[in-house]
């Protein structure tokens, strides 16, 4: 969800502050705010679901043989946390439209989005809309600030209190309890950069709701475009930060990147010469055998190299 963010809403934004006209129009206006507040979603439940994780495998009595988890679970956990997040983020493609201005001084008409809902809604939804347009300002706090901070906090406490001092000094000798530990702080750097990254954000909310009557239209956008740039700096950092903590996911990565380079793949001399050792070996490793092999070898198919 952070290349999506990346790859579309960051060019639709920064069209937008340099010609002053908004790419796709009507349609950018609902589809940008909406994968936005998705992703602090996905964001906040995926934390959430990591920190779950992590104290099961702090309290399963064989957290070292613990079978790894099926694919199929993981999928479906995806799709709750993906879908999910989408299903919150509904009322923004209702709430947001485009509008236009025209400079006193130059006369160039600007185009920006407002957040303002269309009074075609049936009145139903448009009630619901407007409440949440009046809610969306603590609902982000409490949902998308506070819960993946405090969930992330006591899960690492209450890991911690359980592990305790005796037993996390005989893990951490182990391969086992280093790889946990670093799970930890892989975790722990995630919710960091999010918590960093959404605080001007949430400042900014509280600000604007209490003091926008005082505030110029040029205050306000500015606004807007720091908390957007703060966003696209988590969504940047995020990936990278995985990447580089988790060095199955980065090996991986590197590798899924180097499958189609000429310079990654295998040379033929190397690739020759751990043969050969490999065959050295496999024939000296032949000597130590006290009595014959009770099957015979293979016949080879005629007219092969061999």
């Amino acid at each position: 969800w952070d290349f999506l963010i990346l790859f579309f809403c960051l060019p639709v934004v920064i069209f937008n502050e340099i010609t002053k006209k908004r790419l796709l129009g009507d349609i950018s206006c609902r589809i940008v705010p909406f994968m936005e507040v998705s992703s602090l979603g996905v964001t906040t439940f995926s934390l959430c679901a990591l920190g779950i994780d992590r104290f099961h495998a702090a309290t399963s009595p064989q957290a070292s043989t613990r079978p790894i988890e099926q694919c199929q679970s993981i999928i479906a956990k995806l799709a709750v946390i993906w879908v999910g997040s989408m299903t919150l983020s509904v009322p923004e493609l209702l709430l947001w439209q485009l509008a236009q201005d025209t400079s006193p001084v130059s006369g160039v008409v600007t185009e920006y989005c407002t957040m303002k809902p269309s009074s075609n809604l049936p009145e139903s939804i448009y009630s619901l809309v407007l409440t949440y347009q009046n809610a969306c300002m603590w609902w982000y706090f409490g949902c998308y600030f506070c819960l993946p901070i405090l969930f992330t906090v006591s899960c690492q406490l209450v890991t911690r209190r359980i592990r305790g001092t005796e037993k996390k000094s005989e893990c951490r000798a182990t391969k086992h309890g280093q790889c946990e530990s670093h799970l930890n702080c892989t975790i722990i750097a995630l919710t960091i950069i999010y918590g960093l990254c959404t605080t001007p954000e949430n400042v900014s909310n509280i600000v604007v709701a209490y003091m926008s009557p005082d505030m110029s239209k040029q205050t306000l956008d500015l606004l807007n475009l720091i908390n957007q740039f703060f966003l696209f700096f988590k969504c940047s950092v995020t990936p990278v930060l995985l990447l580089c903590l988790c060095r199955p996911l980065g090996q991986a990565f590197m590798d899924c990147c180097c499958c189609c380079c000429e310079g990654c793949g295998p040379d033929n001399t190397s690739s020759e010469s751990s043969a050969d050792s490999k065959l050295k070996t496999e024939m000296s490793s032949s000597i130590f055998f006290d009595k014959p092999r009770e099957t015979p070898p293979p016949l080879l198919a005629l007219g092969t190299p061999c």
